[in-house]
């Protein structure tokens, strides 16, 4: 197990490696002044692009103008965003804490219930529970992001004023901002660093103002992994092995639960694991839609205003996610089926 996960973790260099030349590929298409951006610190620097040009030798050729652009990313100089009017790095940290929040929560109940439903859904094939699962998950894998979390927002907050847009209120926004002292933000994380400043109310009202994003993130994504589940428990169940033991006069839960479902979480463990890692980049509709300034809103901004810096940042930060995650399913699958062998 360990000499795999060695060997894994020097080919996850070969990957960033191929990824931050693919990134820089694509930056090198446009022009030097556009790209001298990438290697701004401060808005003095913004001011006199020429030098920055010549600095960094954005005329040199390729191979050159990457060897600096690492060297300028390993010392964490990811340039400067226009949308948040601050370096990169230091914005990242800033808006990371908003997604990570939403996912925390989010991501635990897409795996349950879509394990569960999905499980439920195979099992009682056919039947009403059958029928009841497979239309929320149409229903759900069908909407448009945007749309559903725009229903929801004009449902909740719009007639009945409750599950209001933002991080947090404004009245508790303002706290913070006009009273450093009193409230540090250990984690960024609302939820926990309320707890953390003794500020209940503060945690109760990030939770409240997480109700509907995570809503609309779950109801969107449990329906893929519903219908995965639900696929993987109906080929096992008509399995030979399943058949046999039902014969023999084996509790069903004991076959459906023990032997049935573990079988047929594998390909619901890698639709998960994926669905985690691009949830990581922050759900770029929920975010928009109910004003929630994290990863997803920062790139959305970005994108509009050809902040090159914070697309070149994000990308770099979800190939390391997608990497990370690819490793950790790997070793997972060892765990849930032991017919596999990380050799």
């Amino acid at each position: 197990m360990l000499a795999y996960i060695t060997r894994r973790s020097l080919l996850l260099i070969f990957v960033l490696f191929g990824v931050s030349v693919l990134i820089f590929g694509i930056l090198m298409t446009f022009s030097p002044e556009r790209r001298a951006a990438t290697y701004v610190t401060s808005p003095q620097q913004a001011k006199d692009i020429p030098r920055i040009v010549q600095q960094f030798g954005l005329d040199d050729p390729f191979y050159i103008q990457y060897v600096k652009w690492m060297k300028e990313v390993f010392k964490g100089n990811l340039g400067w965003s226009l949308v948040a009017s601050r370096p990169v790095a230091e914005a990242f940290w800033n808006y990371f804490p908003v997604t990570l929040e939403m996912n925390l929560f989010a991501a635990p109940i897409v795996i349950i219930f879509g394990i569960w439903l999905g499980t439920l859904s195979g099992i009682h094939r056919d039947t009403w529970i059958d029928h009841s699962t497979r239309i929320l998950a149409i229903v759900g894998w069908s909407l448009p992001t945007f749309l559903f979390a725009l229903v929801l927002l004009m449902i909740f907050y719009g007639y009945f004023q409750i599950f209001s847009p933002g991080v947090l209120s404004d009245h508790l926004t303002m706290f913070i901002l006009d009273h450093p002292d009193s409230f540090r933000p250990y984690t960024g994380l609302y939820t926990v660093d309320g707890i953390l400043n003794g500020r209940l109310d503060i945690t109760l009202n990030a939770l409240s103002h997480l109700v509907l994003p995570v809503l609309t993130y779950v109801i969107v994504v449990v329906a893929l992994n519903m219908r995965v589940m639900r696929s993987g428990m109906i080929e096992e169940l008509s399995k030979e092995y399943v058949i046999t033991a039902i014969a023999k006069g084996a509790d069903k839960k004991t076959i459906h639960i023990k032997h049935a479902r573990r079988n047929a979480l594998l390909p619901v463990i890698t639709v998960a694991g994926q669905s985690v890692a691009y949830s990581m980049e922050g759900s770029v509709a929920v975010e928009v839609v109910y004003n929630r300034h994290g990863i997803g809103w920062w790139l959305a901004e970005s994108a509009v205003q050809l902040d090159i810096p914070v697309l070149m940042c994000i990308c770099l930060f979800m190939a390391v996610i997608f990497v990370i995650t690819n490793l950790t399913l790997d070793i997972l699958y060892a765990y849930i089926d032991p017919r596999i062998r990380l050799n």
